[in-house]
């Protein structure tokens, strides 16, 4: 129930599997890294010894700001190559 993308009637349903991934990605991360679970007391990427923090939605935005950067970098890096080959 935490996640209503799965539902058709809902106003969140994905029209496209795109979309639907992306929101899971975004659930995922939230879940396992930003909340707190009553029975841990901490997330479980801290259990697991992956994070030794607890994250906050800024740093989840700050995460995706970062790999949008290294892609557009990486994309703008092959034009580059592409425009020096003609």
């Amino acid at each position: 129930m935490g996640l209503r993308r799965f539902t058709r009637l809902t106003n969140g349903f994905s029209k496209k599997v795109e979309n639907h991934v992306h929101a899971l990605a975004i659930y995922f991360m939230h879940y396992n890294f930003v909340r707190i679970h009553q029975t841990l007391r901490c997330t479980p990427a801290m259990e697991a010894g992956v994070a030794d923090k607890l994250w906050s939605l800024d740093d989840m935005a700050a995460l995706v700001e970062a790999s949008e950067e290294s892609a557009s970098a990486v994309t703008q890096k092959g034009w580059a190559k592409r425009r020096a080959a003609k």
